[in-house]
């Protein structure tokens, strides 16, 4: 769904609400390879228009499904984002205050506000980066197969400390058998 400025100008005295169901399943897995699947995308919201800046706030309905980063089972993520943007176009943006940083301000490359774009990159960030089964969530086992397991960050340093107490180096030795002899004979 997109819309131009021109179309905007009459909505400068009250502002423009929207509810719409956008398909977006194929772009959004052409853009992130993990997506396996997407419900279509509910959005609702209301995009005001200023002499200074066009403002947009909507809400996000969405289930993706992605694979679990344990086990790779897929996972539905239900999904209801808030989302407040702020388009300027480049004049606007010449004339712009100091209220706003430039990290919050969306330029209009071209004379239109695509509200499919905006969505789709606000579910991409959403998406967490580690995702979970209900099981794996409750269980603490990890996957594991022949000569190779996951551990957690505790359970690896805890090997490793194991490990470094356990194994001496052997030209180091002979050199404890005789700290071990010294000892006997301070003891006599």
């Amino acid at each position: 769904m997109k819309w131009s400025l021109l179309e905007l100008n009459k909505y400068k005295d009250n502002p423009l609400e929207f509810s719409e169901t956008l398909d977006l399943k194929a772009s959004l897995m052409k853009r992130d390879h993990l997506i396996l699947d997407v419900s279509p995308v509910k959005t609702t919201g209301i995009l005001s228009v200023g002499k200074e800046e066009y403002l947009i706030h909507y809400r996000i309905d969405v289930i993706v499904t992605v694979p679990s980063s344990r086990s790779l089972t897929p996972v539905p993520l239900s999904m209801v984002i808030d989302v407040d943007e702020v388009f300027m176009t480049q004049e606007q943006y010449q004339n712009k205050d100091d209220r706003l940083s430039d990290e919050e301000i969306i330029l209009l490359e071209k004379p239109t506000i695509d509200l499919d774009e905006s969505v789709e990159d606000n579910i991409l960030l959403a998406i967490p980066i580690q995702v979970l089964t209900e099981e794996e969530q409750t269980s603490n086992d990890m996957p594991k197969g022949n000569d190779w397991e996951v551990l957690s960050e505790e359970a690896y340093l805890e090997k490793r400390e194991t490990e470094a107490q356990q194994t001496t180096d052997p030209r180091l030795a002979k050199l404890s058998e005789l700290f071990n002899e010294t000892a006997d004979s301070d003891d006599d």
